[in-house]
């Protein structure tokens, strides 16, 4: 993978119950301050939250999954983000209160005429 180019990243983020509302604030301001920083290119991310099937014998108490796609601007911004005071002012709640996290990063492909 190119540290050239940009890298698409996956993130998913399973959140404690009860703290859903918490995670959506602090993903209003995650990828605002990572491109304030230089760190993403000007493709807005776009985020995702599961939603409950309803089915009998759910668990209504399991942790939520928020998914985000973004891409940084070459292979090196994720580390930068990492010294970037502003970004870690963001990252560090989301730890907090996230019982597990992942962050896959993507190339894309242009294999389909």
């Amino acid at each position: 993978m190119s540290q050239d180019k940009p890298h698409t990243v996956i993130c998913r983020y399973q959140v404690t119950p009860g703290k859903e509302e918490e995670m959506v604030k602090l993903l209003e301001k995650h990828w605002p301050t990572l491109h304030a920083a230089g760190l993403t290119t000007n493709d807005r991310p776009v985020i995702y939250r599961s939603i409950a099937s309803g089915k009998p014998g759910e668990d209504h108490d399991a942790p939520s999954t928020f998914v985000e796609i973004f891409s940084w601007k070459d292979g090196r911004a994720a580390g930068v983000a990492h010294e970037t005071p502003e970004v870690m002012a963001v990252w560090e709640p989301m730890g907090a209160i996230c019982e597990d996290m992942e962050f896959p990063h993507f190339e894309r492909l242009d294999i389909v005429k």
